[in-house]
């Protein structure tokens, strides 16, 4: 229909006109349409609407590729590590153009963990006043425990061990759940993010449960005192996830407007927005609930082995860690700086794999790590490729060549072979890496006697796809 003097203004005019769709569109419709009934014309209405016309900010370039270095600290020493750390810088590479980031660092356990971009497994990407949930990854505050049991049986805190914790997908039934702080779950409630219906309940469902993968829970010998100890690694669980995926659509957003070049997976949240201010508090909150499943898991430990609990102390290593004014994003990378928390003390922990000890170190604050150290052990080829290279040697062959001597339990009953000490980068290469960037001082082993890891679960969307065939 052709445009008349009697027509209304509508929205699509409003656009044609250079006006941005937003919350003042309903406003200008009804002052445009209030001009229009006294009689004015388009020309002039429009005229009259350019003084309430909002110009967008221009958008965030990538940076020249270069213009942000990097620091590697990780040697190859084999085909297969030069093959890692080759695709490892690439992605380092491309994830220095994001806009916000003015420093990176990769660890000695690096390995890249998706697409091109893509912040790897051991990486560390300082931001200003940006939070990207991409790069604490869905796993969010994933981390790792330690009690000082004394002297104890370890086969009996292991027995007992097994009969407390839960691994695998889902949470635990009814009955059979672990207690939640009230405190905690309305301090959840109050929070823009994690007030959702799923967070609260899996809250509740998941406390007290470590996942699959390569979470586990260990016990070990301390070299330096001889005695035992219990070490959990587990993340935020169906918590964790969930806020991740709201994240990361709340970072889309911003990203379509301030940055459509940054790559999806490292979109952000403004850290002095409404948003950024939530999303800070929700990964403060869902650290605290990760925090409290791993002591659940440990106090009901003690209490079914009839030990006694000395001192006990965690880090993460997926997370975002403010200093200054910078938000410091550690992908598989553990913080090695005095203070990183209010809950910091002076030890963290670096597991390396079932087979080898669990490092407690003191963190060196290197700046070449941006103050980091390495998580773990890390992988140089996929779970798929290990797989491939094991030829005919079943899982549970692979299992005895390997831990030798070692009480190794999955919770599943099937040996998971992509969690053998095979699957992972050199243990010894990574010790010495440390060492000779010199990113923290090695203070004790905890040598292993034993684990237990989720095993070979199947899938989620497989046993759904079952259950709906039946």
């Amino acid at each position: 229909m052709t445009t008349t003097e009697f027509d209304p203004v509508t929205g699509d005019q409003l656009k044609d006109w250079g006006h941005p769709p937003g919350k003042q569109f309903p406003a200008l419709l009804k002052k445009a349409n209030a001009l229009r009934a006294e009689g004015f014309g388009l020309v002039r209405i429009r005229a009259e609407l350019e003084a309430d016309r909002i110009v967008p900010p221009p958008t965030l370039p990538l940076r020249a590729p270069g213009e942000v270095p990097f620091h590697l600290t990780i040697e190859a020493e084999t085909p297969d590590e030069e093959d890692n750390v080759a695709k490892v810088r690439e992605t380092m590479t491309a994830l220095m153009r994001t806009p916000t980031i003015e420093a990176g660092a990769v660890m000695p356990d690096a390995c890249p963990a998706g697409p091109v971009g893509t912040i790897p497994v051991g990486g560390v990407a300082a931001a200003r006043g940006a939070i990207h949930p991409g790069m604490h990854s869905a796993d969010i505050c994933c981390s790792v425990m330690m009690t000082d049991l004394g002297a104890v049986d370890p086969k009996a805190v292991l027995d007992a061990a097994q009969s407390v914790t839960h691994f695998g997908p889902g949470g635990r039934p009814q009955g059979k759940r672990f207690t939640v702080s009230m405190k905690l779950m309305d301090a959840f409630r109050e929070n823009r993010f994690l007030n959702h219906p799923k967070i609260l309940r899996m809250a509740q469902e998941h406390m007290g449960t470590q996942g699959d993968g390569n979470h586990f829970l260990f016990i070990g010998r301390s070299r330096a005192t001889g005695r035992v100890a219990m070490v959990t690694h587990h993340g935020s669980r169906g918590p964790g996830a969930v806020l991740y995926k709201l994240g990361m659509e709340v970072a889309e957003k911003f990203r379509r407007k301030l940055s459509p070049e940054t790559l999806k997976q490292n979109a952000w949240i403004p850290a002095d927005t409404d948003e950024g201010r939530a999303y800070w508090e929700a990964l403060q909150l869902i650290r605290k609930w990760t925090k409290a499943n791993h002591n659940a898991i440990h106090q009901a430990t003690v209490e079914a082995a009839g030990a006694e609990s000395h001192d006990r102390f965690w880090n993460e290593h997926n997370f975002v860690f403010k200093r200054g004014d910078l938000y410091l994003h550690g992908k598989g990378a553990t913080p090695a700086w005095d203070d990183w928390a209010t809950d910091a003390t002076p030890h963290t922990l670096i597991p390396l794999n079932m087979a080898e000890p669990v490092l407690v170190v003191r963190g060196k604050d290197a700046g070449h790590g941006l103050g980091f150290a390495p998580h773990g052990a890390g992988r140089n080829f996929s779970r798929t490729e290990h797989r491939r290279r094991m030829g005919e040697m079943t899982p549970d062959q692979a299992l005895v060549a390997e831990t030798e001597g070692l009480d190794v339990r999955f919770f599943a009953g099937k040996v998971d072979a992509s969690e053998l000490p095979s699957s992972y980068k050199r243990a010894d290469a990574v010790v010495r890496q440390i060492k000779s960037y010199d990113l923290a001082e090695i203070e004790d082993y905890i040598d292993p006697y034993g684990c237990i890891m989720a095993g070979d679960v199947p899938p989620f969307w497989l046993n759904r796809k079952k259950k709906k065939r039946r």
